[in-house]
């Protein structure tokens, strides 16, 4: 029994450092967004957008290639056409 229980935390454990290197989790106001991570990382695996500027956050290039600025869209944030005019911003 105690082998099992040593496995069992250790399957949470290797769950909550897996989960933590694949998400983002995104504080948007009081609520927790996640937003699949390109690849394996700690970068930015918490931000909060509070006090923030959308320009701000969509030049953080790990969050912008992961797809935060349609989660600002769909918070409403932002609209598509700002969302475009600002990568566009952005780029150049």
């Amino acid at each position: 029994m105690k082998f099992h229980k040593k496995l069992l935390i250790w399957v949470i454990v290797g769950a909550v450092i897996y989960s933590l290197l694949s998400y983002h989790f995104i504080f948007v106001g009081n609520t927790i967004k996640l937003l699949k991570k390109s690849r394996l990382t700690l970068e930015y695996t918490l931000f909060s957008t509070k006090g923030k500027t959308n320009e701000s956050i969509l030049a953080i290039d790990v969050l912008r290639e992961d797809g935060i600025g349609d989660l600002l869209v769909e918070e409403g944030r932002l609209t598509e056409e700002e969302l475009e005019r600002l990568l566009n911003k952005i780029e150049d």
